[in-house]
């Protein structure tokens, strides 16, 4: 079975193909293909590729299923007997991405 790790938006994730992830928004269109070339190590069984920082040559490809939110992040701040109470949200949007192949 073959899986890498890969970096998009800031974070970083353990991808195998046909596997389906939420990622941070990626401007692409729902059904577009896209190439990820950040590719940090890729595993083969027991073989493993570990990059410095990443491992030239290796692609994911994967493509666009939906946008969206997540669910709401709820935030409350409270001062104790000073009458101090704040209240925020916040909802993150995502990509979700079906992994195709992965090349490397």
């Amino acid at each position: 079975m073959t899986y890498a790790v890969i970096k998009t938006g800031g974070k970083q994730y353990r991808v195998a193909s046909g596997e389906k992830i939420k990622v941070e928004q990626i401007a692409a269109d729902v059904g577009q293909e896209i190439v990820i070339d950040q590719v940090l190590a890729v595993g083969n069984g027991g073989e493993l590729k570990v990059g410095t920082p990443l491992v030239s040559g290796a692609t994911v490809t994967a493509t666009v299923v939906a946008h969206g939110k997540h669910d709401k992040v709820r935030i409350f701040k409270l001062r104790r007997r000073k009458h101090y109470q704040k209240r925020q949200g916040h909802r993150q949007q995502f990509t979700e991405l079906q992994i195709g192949a992965i090349a490397g």
